[in-house]
């Protein structure tokens, strides 16, 4: 088939990858313009644009796909399908118009649950064991067209967020493989309609949402720490019992059966967290300007000892 692929986020590169070498043909890639990022705030190029342009793809650089020129200029590439994951932006009606085949979306999630920007965060926050990545038919509206092809694995009980992406990403292939087989046996392949009543919603992540508290329970703690790794991450406050501070993200940390006995935030005798619930068992933390450490490793370099704390930091 012939594809115009949209993409912008990481999460549409090995698709990306995997359709440079299948028997399809991908005519353009449409992205997002380049971004300025760091302290320079140079301009950088998607991650799509980037892996496009090693395949020696076209590349396409738009704030509006939906503008009648844009739709005018993607119509003369003669595509039969568009191929969208990650990309940021609807494909409207008019535009999905000009493919023979309309167009397909990969999403992170088992929809109808989690539809939104940060589906699998999401899907740790709320304690999910389960996830995978829906491919469906696109509509107007966001993540709700037929379902075509599922695909479901589990979440480990220390996978963090960033490495369920990169693994459902990889997911994402396969799914995108089976999809279009069913387009190449039928040019609109109807799709199972999406159960309005088990909608759920995943909004992006918010800089707010990494503020520990360590009132919330063990359990909440160490989903919280997991779901946002590695943006905006599970920031609190180490404080010796001489008062050296150090400010820290915890990437993992897991629940430990029974009762805390301490206020919250204190390190126990076994060197664990105590919550408003339970205590925690921390696993790896990135202390402020450092590479990311295993709990350990910190209870060695900073000689932590049972009543020492964690605090949480106001936003």
């Amino acid at each position: 088939m012939r594809v115009m692929f949209f993409g912008t986020g990481d999460f549409g590169v090995p698709a990306l990858r995997w359709l440079a070498n299948s028997r399809h043909n991908v005519v353009a890639v449409v992205t997002q313009p380049d971004k300025p990022v760091g302290r320079g705030k140079q301009l950088q190029p998607t991650p799509v644009a980037d892996r496009a342009a090693i395949e020696g793809f076209q590349i396409i650089k738009c704030e509006d796909v939906n503008q009648p020129a844009v739709i005018a200029d993607l119509r003369e590439f003669a595509a039969d399908i568009a191929v969208v994951i990650d990309f940021g932006q609807k494909l409207l009606e008019p535009l999905r118009s000009i493919f023979p085949s309309q167009g397909i979306n990969v999403h992170g999630a088992l929809l109808p649950k989690y539809r939104g920007a940060a589906p699998i965060a999401r899907a740790i926050l709320a304690g999910e064991t389960r996830t995978g990545v829906t491919a469906f038919r696109l509509v107007d509206r966001l993540d709700a067209g037929p379902m075509l092809i599922k695909r479901e694995t589990k979440i480990g009980p220390y996978e963090t967020a960033d490495e369920l992406h990169q693994r459902l990403a990889g997911v994402a292939c396969d799914a995108l493989d089976a999809a279009l087989q069913l387009y190449e046996r039928d040019p609109l392949p109807p799709g199972e309609p999406q159960d309005e009543s088990q909608v759920t919603h995943a909004p992006k992540l918010t800089k707010a949402e990494g503020y520990l508290d360590f009132t919330e329970s063990a359990e909440m703690i160490g989903r919280r720490c997991r779901a946002l790794w590695p943006w905006p991450g599970g920031r609190c406050r180490f404080v010796s019992a001489g008062g050296k501070t150090t400010d820290v993200t915890i990437c993992v940390a897991t629940a430990v059966p029974g009762p805390a006995t301490e206020p919250p935030g204190t390190i126990t005798s076994i060197l664990t967290v105590a919550t408003g619930a339970g205590t925690l068992e921390l696993h790896s933390l990135q202390p402020a300007g450092k590479k990311v450490m295993g709990w350990r490793d910190f209870v060695n370099g900073r000689h932590v000892q049972p009543g020492d704390r964690f605090e949480s930091i106001q936003p």
